[in-house]
């Protein structure tokens, strides 16, 4: 009987022992995730300075290697895209804007396309030399020459003018009369004098 109360006693104490360093444990541990024992960095926000902003009626625009069109492109960027603004040229039409990826890691934008924001402290830059093509055309005129055709002249067709067309003109040398008494009459009469001729030979023959 002893021995079991012993037993039963002895076991409580090791449970309430237990659990009194579980709690100790989860305290402990409450305890370190609440005061931290190393420094955490803040964030703060540090100002880009100037920049652009595609506009929203561009769906891309050209980032070109120099102020101008003269200039090779060498890449976009697209709608709504930002990007930190280095300079301008004198004149103001192309900014000089961070691109990476190209040669100086700068490229430049038509402003027209873009808003440009903070250009208080946006400074002047020098746009570099304007590219030259690395092969110049040239024609050799002695191929050149080869290869030219003289062509003769179309000759066009002449035309000889129709001489005048003359005509005649006839003078009346008569009047039509016969000793004053027109002839339509002369033949009348004689027509009268055969018809009369017929009647009297057929009146004989009866």
């Amino acid at each position: 009987m002893r021995q079991l109360i012993f037993r039963s006693a002895l076991f409580l104490f090791i449970a309430i022992l237990g659990l009194a360093l579980l709690a100790g444990g989860q305290a402990v541990g409450t305890a370190h995730a609440q005061q931290p024992t190393v420094a955490i960095p803040t964030v703060t926000g540090t100002p880009i300075g100037p920049y652009i902003v595609v506009n929203a009626d561009q769906e891309q625009i050209n980032v070109r290697s120099g102020p101008g069109a003269e200039y090779p492109i060498v890449g976009v960027l697209v709608t709504s895209e930002q990007a930190p603004a280095k300079g301008k040229s004198a004149a103001g039409l192309y900014i000089q804007v961070v691109y990476a990826g190209v040669e100086g890691g700068l490229g430049w934008v038509y402003a027209p396309l873009v808003t440009l924001f903070d250009s208080g402290s946006l400074p002047i830059v020098e746009p570099p030399p304007t590219p030259t093509p690395r092969v110049t055309p040239t024609i050799d005129p002695t191929l050149a020459a080869q290869f030219v055709l003289e062509i003769p002249a179309t000759r066009l067709p002449t035309f000889t003018a129709v001489e005048p067309l003359e005509i005649p003109e006839f003078e009346q040398s008569g009047t039509g009369r016969v000793g004053g008494i027109p002839a339509g009459m002369y033949i009348t009469a004689i027509g009268l004098m055969g018809l009369l001729g017929a009647a009297v030979s057929y009146l004989r023959e009866r």
